[in-house]
């Protein structure tokens, strides 16, 4: 069968990789010059495989002056003359509910440890080089409110299959002594030992060598899809300024840019980019930074040891999709960066760097079959699209190649889709809109 994936980010690529592995032609599709260039190149670089709780949760309503009124707040709302950023955005405070996070909390849990799994298995298979170790994650707390919740939060997960340990502060300081300048902030931390970190670029780069080396793989960058073509129940056709790519079936994993493309065929995805910003500093040396994946809780900002560079990223801001670089954001990290760990000298190099991460209401991305019988989706994985690539890429080929997923996928299935494509009468009905089922439990 010849797929056509569209989208040249890491959720492209790893779906890519799964498609060719299960005996398919696959055509890859990107609008850049070359793979990984937008939301891949310089995300925050941690395999949070037990960290995957919503942005959507009960903490939210006590943080909304500041998510409207502070422009320095970690999450920060830029209201927008955008109908879609508002229906987003309630859609995202109905899913703010104690229940409802845990439900999600529960969903991405499975399809993380899946994706774990995979992302080992790659590794090995194919000796991929790209910064691949698992350091640890400690996720530091500054005052006893957070600190408390943090303990039900572990104790929640504990019950789902996470090994975690809450660490008082001096024991957050001997599993990595690079705190050890800020311990008198410390309330506790939680440590989860098998936590990974890697450079997510660099994945995209490793798994193009991969499926470069495969004949029965074509790259077409430098190609932005103009229009899906549909006819029935079918998708016919990408059309393109060099022409119409045609295949048996298609996936769309294009990120932001993917709402855009499946309007006109019917289908309004509940996606919204959340920007990011992140930095890289060489190190002089590896002791000058930490050599544990680390996440400050109160500022929302994660540190990543690379070889011979920390990676810092943080913020969310919900509002546009403008890519232009923030210096105040930019500033901002550095700043935490020379207080969090002021060992650290040498500013002289930085790599700034911003992306737009597409994510759903509740956090959970939509993946498998739609309305039509050839069409699959790959979207919305919000700031855990390097997290759960390898995951959802191996469910979505297993969709195209007709096999039953080797996980559940509740609450990220398209409601209805798979009724749709087994109807024979489908072809008879217009696809339907997800803009109100999609963002239900």
């Amino acid at each position: 069968m010849k797929v056509v994936v569209v989208g040249g980010g890491v959720i492209g690529l790893c779906t890519a990789y799964f498609l060719i592995e299960q005996g398919h032609d696959v055509v890859l599709v990107e609008q850049e010059r070359d793979i990984g260039r937008r939301t891949s190149l310089g995300n925050g670089s941690q395999l949070s495989y037990s960290y995957v709780a919503p942005l959507a949760s009960p903490a939210v309503f006590a943080e909304l002056p500041s998510l409207l009124l502070h422009r320095n707040a970690p999450v920060r709302v830029r209201p927008q003359l955008d109908i879609h950023q508002w229906r987003w955005f309630f859609s995202f405070l109905r899913a703010c509910s104690r229940e409802q996070s845990r439900l999600t909390t529960k969903r991405l849990l499975t399809l993380s440890f899946y994706s774990r799994q995979l992302v080992q298995e790659a590794a090995r298979k194919e000796s991929l080089n790209f910064a691949y170790r698992q350091t640890g994650k400690l996720v530091i707390y500054s005052s006893q409110e957070s600190w408390q919740s943090a303990l039900r939060q572990l104790e929640y997960q504990r019950s789902l299959g996470c090994e975690q340990q809450a660490l008082d502060a001096e024991e957050c300081c001997k599993q990595d002594p690079s705190l050890r300048d800020i311990k008198e902030q410390l309330a506790g931390g939680i440590f989860t030992p098998s936590e990974e970190t890697a450079d997510c670029y660099l994945l995209c780069l490793e798994l193009k060598r991969v499926l470069a080396a495969n004949p029965r793989f074509t790259l077409l960058a430098s190609t932005q899809v103009k229009r899906l073509r549909s006819l029935g129940n079918r998708i016919i056709g990408l059309e393109t300024a060099q022409g119409v790519i045609d295949g048996d079936s298609y996936v769309l994993a294009a990120g932001i840019e993917s709402r855009a493309l499946a309007l006109p065929v019917g289908i309004d995805l509940p996606i919204y980019p959340l920007r990011g910003y992140s930095v890289t500093l060489p190190l002089a040396s590896p002791d000058d930074g930490p050599r544990l994946s680390i996440t400050d809780y109160r500022n929302k900002i994660v540190y990543a040891p690379l070889d011979g560079a920390l990676r810092v990223a943080g913020f969310v801001e919900i509002g546009g999709d403008d890519r232009g670089i923030a210096e105040d954001r930019i500033e901002t990290l550095l700043d935490a960066v020379r207080k969090t760990f002021p060992r650290i000298t040498d500013f002289s190099r930085v790599q700034p760097w911003c992306g737009l991460r597409p994510a759903t209401p509740r956090g959970t991305p939509l993946v498998g079959p739609t309305g039509y019988s050839n069409f699959f989706l790959n979207v919305g994985h919000g700031g855990l699209g390097f997290t759960l690539a390898m995951g959802s890429g191996r469910v979505v080929a297993d969709f195209v190649s007709g096999r039953e997923p080797q996980i559940s996928l509740d609450g990220m299935l398209l409601p209805g889709a798979a009724k749709a494509r087994a109807d024979d009468s489908v072809a008879e009905n217009k696809p339907q809109s997800i803009l109100q089922t999609g963002l239900q439990s």
